[in-house]
């Protein structure tokens, strides 16, 4: 990647090119996936020392979108995201690791109705290409699983034949499409 003067390249998620998916267990069977609409994220790349770069993102609540609007407004509701007290989840790294080429591992505290904790994300540098319009981009792919409850997200109710409606482990898929800005 082409860097500045000062060796720091910025790039912005393209949010109309990336994904932000979630996939959790429902009804202890099946698996129920979403995404986030909303997404914005800065990410500053040092090239001369990759573990010194940084992710910053944000994610609006209200933009989860799982396909069907009576799940979506309960996921905006209190027993999930309360997205009217809590509009942001944000992601911010704390700690970039190089796992192999072009994979690296990236640690961060990530904030979800006001309670942070660390989580690693598994992420692969796709490439870079400049698009017809001259604009330099790049691509990553990452993912990770949390703990739902580890965030106060604990809402969930009984199967007659046993179990739960909600799984606690939710998988985290990113594609992500980033601009460098000029």
């Amino acid at each position: 990647m082409t860097s500045t003067a000062t060796g720091i390249s910025v790039w912005n998620l393209d949010p109309v090119n990336s994904e932000v998916e979630f996939s959790v267990k429902h009804m202890m069977v099946s698996t129920v996936k979403g995404r986030f609409l909303d997404v914005a994220a800065r990410i500053e790349i040092d090239e001369a020392e990759p573990a010194n770069s940084k992710v910053e993102a944000e994610i609006a609540t209200a933009s989860v979108d799982t396909g069907f609007d009576q799940r979506d407004n309960h996921l905006r509701s209190d027993d999930f995201f309360n997205a009217e007290r809590f509009p942001k989840l944000t992601f911010r790294s704390t700690k970039i690791e190089p796992a192999a080429e072009d994979r690296w591992f990236v640690t961060g505290d990530l904030t979800i109705r006001d309670v942070s904790r660390p989580v690693v994300l598994d992420l692969t540098y796709e490439g870079r290409i400049v698009d017809a319009y001259g604009k330099d981009r790049a691509a990553f792919s990452a993912h990770t699983s949390i703990s739902r409850r580890d965030f106060g997200v604990n809402w969930n109710g009984a199967i007659e034949a046993g179990g739960v409606v909600v799984g606690d482990t939710v998988k985290i898929n990113l594609e992500i499409a980033a601009v460098r800005e000029e």
